[in-house]
């Protein structure tokens, strides 16, 4: 089996995104600019969705960035695993895929149905209605069969969505593991506010193994709090993250923290024990030009690894992330250019 440099582990989820009206939303009980996890009395959204001329993206946060990485990356780069049920959305997602150039590996559950996320545009607004199933199915056995853990093996960088430690922490940890042992690089994004604030002990398992932790502002100051850190200021918070125990002590730790449209920041420590800190301003366009913010920073996260991937600075893999992140929040959903584009450095 071929290897891939970019490992990524996660919860895959099918994004069905479709334009509806007051009526559909109605019939569902959702509001016109919500994100919720989906009851039974929502189960028929979905197939209505697909009816509706949908557009089908392969979701759920981390492949968001497997997608976004191999975008920049030469073909045959990236490798997504995650759990998906047996039925007509687990291959309409590993088409998604496929199309986006991305290896999957997906464990196949028994009983659960594939994760999806049906999204109703109104307008400007999209209503988010989740049905995780067998995202939430994934076990360390599925990575540790022979085949997959080849892949893990072969991997350089090992990129995790924090979404994954409701899931399986121990299929974390073996990824991380094998980073610290082998001297590759390991990647955690916090991914949500409730995850710092529910999974505090499960993130506290695995922080320190990370090179690298990504958050925005929100989810920084949702560490910060659940941590008794007694401050909302994003420089030190991005201070305090990077100078946590590390178990890899041949790395630096680099903690990145993005504020939407206010400048990125990046803290590093130095060999004398310093802690360096960096801003990087993003790319500036136009808010006419802006369709959608949703999955900006796993865009943001996929062009910062493609950069560590090719051996890039930190500071070049900032700007290709906010480069890949500007192209993202101009298309409809956590995209990119049907036309693909070539990185250009600001």
């Amino acid at each position: 089996m071929a290897g891939y440099p970019l490992l990524c582990l996660e919860n895959p989820l099918l994004d069905i995104q479709a334009v509806g009206d007051a009526a559909l939303l109605e019939k569902y009980g959702l509001k016109d600019n919500d994100a919720i996890l989906a009851e039974d009395k929502h189960m028929g959204l979905y197939d209505e969705l697909m009816k509706l001329d949908a557009k089908l993206i392969a979701g759920g946060a981390a492949q968001n960035t497997a997608r976004g990485a191999q975008y920049i990356l030469p073909d045959n780069s990236v490798v997504y695993i995650g759990c998906v049920g047996k039925d007509k959305y687990a291959d309409l997602l590993k088409d998604a895929c496929t199309k986006a150039g991305v290896h999957t590996e997906y464990r196949v559950d028994d009983v659960q149905p594939t994760g999806k996320c049906g999204v109703i545009i109104t307008g400007h607004n999209r209503s988010m209605c989740t049905h995780l199933a067998a995202a939430n199915e994934y076990k360390p056995e599925h990575l540790k069969q022979p085949q997959i853990w080849d892949l893990v093996e072969k991997a350089q960088v090992y990129y995790v969505g924090g979404y994954h430690l409701t899931v399986s922490v121990p299929a974390i940890l073996a990824l991380a593991e094998e980073a610290a042992a082998k001297n590759k690089i390991f990647m955690l994004s916090l991914s949500a506010p409730f995850i710092p604030q529910f999974f505090k002990d499960q993130l506290d398992t695995v922080l320190p193994y990370t090179d690298y932790t990504f958050c925005n502002e929100t989810e920084a100051r949702s560490y910060s709090e659940s941590h008794g850190w007694g401050t909302d200021d994003i420089v030190e918070i991005t201070k305090k993250l990077a100078q946590l125990p590390k178990k890899n002590t041949s790395r630096p730790r680099i903690a990145i923290v993005t504020q939407g449209t206010l400048p990125t920041v990046a803290a590093s420590v130095k060999p004398d024990g310093q802690v360096e800190v960096k801003e990087f301003a993003v790319r500036e366009i136009s808010k006419d030009a802006i369709t959608d913010t949703n999955g900006a920073g796993d865009a943001f996260a996929g062009g910062f690894a493609a950069g560590i991937v090719q051996g890039k600075s930190l500071e070049e893999s900032i700007d290709m992330g906010q480069w890949l992140a500007s192209l993202s929040i101009q298309e409809l959903g956590p995209s990119f250019p049907a036309t693909k584009r070539t990185y250009t450095k600001q």
